[in-house]
């Protein structure tokens, strides 16, 4: 991308977080994961918007990516936004992970053992929105340049020693208006959040690094289902306790 096209889709994402005005896609789609994270972080800054939360993509043999998520758009549980800030009312059952000290920049990579450490664990719900009108239908690149389409993020307790957990395979329960619509041991993309979690860490330690306080949420484990207002949601996991989130009009 050229610096004029990287320009023209910070301002369309801009406006539409502005505005509430959904677009069909952005002048100029990203092309590369690196166009993508550039524009993310253009936004945020132009917006002034501090980052709470980081959400991560990180499969195999694949480089990973990740999405910003804005302090002002978490909640902890029970959470309710209105359809203006959540237009798509997507959820997806969670685990994440609180940083309780900062993991800052540096050239070598933080080991697994170095980042298990210093995090406490929590069931979350992320909610999926985006700024365009028909999110899905974006090539994933547009979608990665709009925060991996984040609307925002509901965090339920925190459990600081969750060693003892199987957390890859602990049971997920989600129930939409009291009907449990998805229930099963495991489910994580990949069996492994907390490598996740990690991989973050790595993907932020020249960028920046990861700030104390700050969470990192791993990956669906319910797939994306699609509410609507009115509609109430909540996600439990064994061992780790409970989100939920309302919709409202």
């Amino acid at each position: 991308m050229t610096s004029e096209e990287i320009a023209a889709s910070v301002e369309a994402l801009v406006e539409a977080r502005r505005t509430g005005r959904l677009i069909e896609q952005l002048p100029a789609a990203p092309a590369s994961i690196e166009d993508a994270h550039l524009i993310q972080d253009r936004v945020t800054a132009t917006l002034g918007e501090p980052v709470g939360a980081f959400k991560i993509n990180a499969p195999p043999d694949k480089a990973p990516t990740r999405g910003l998520i804005h302090a002002r758009m978490i909640r902890p549980s029970p959470a309710r936004f209105t359809q203006a800030e959540a237009p798509h009312c997507g959820v997806e059952a969670e685990v994440a992970f609180r940083f309780l000290r900062d993991l800052p920049e540096r050239d070598e990579a933080y080991a697994r053992e170095e980042v298990v450490g210093v995090m406490a664990a929590l069931p979350a719900i992320e909610i999926v929105s985006s700024r365009f009108r028909d999110p899905q239908a974006r090539p994933p690149l547009e979608q990665l340049a709009d925060s991996l389409i984040n609307g925002g993020f509901v965090p339920g307790p925190e459990t600081r020693d969750w060693s003892k957990l199987d957390v890859a395979r602990l049971q997920v329960t989600l129930k939409v208006n009291g009907e449990t619509v998805v229930e099963r041991r495991g489910g994580h993309v990949a069996d492994d959040p907390v490598g996740f979690a990690v991989a973050l860490v790595n993907a932020m330690r020249q960028a920046g690094g990861v700030k104390a306080g700050q969470i990192v949420t791993t990956g669906s484990w319910t797939g994306l289902i699609f509410l609507k207002p009115g509609d109430r949601c909540l996600a439990r996991f064994e061992g780790l306790g409970e989100a939920e989130v309302a919709f409202a009009a």
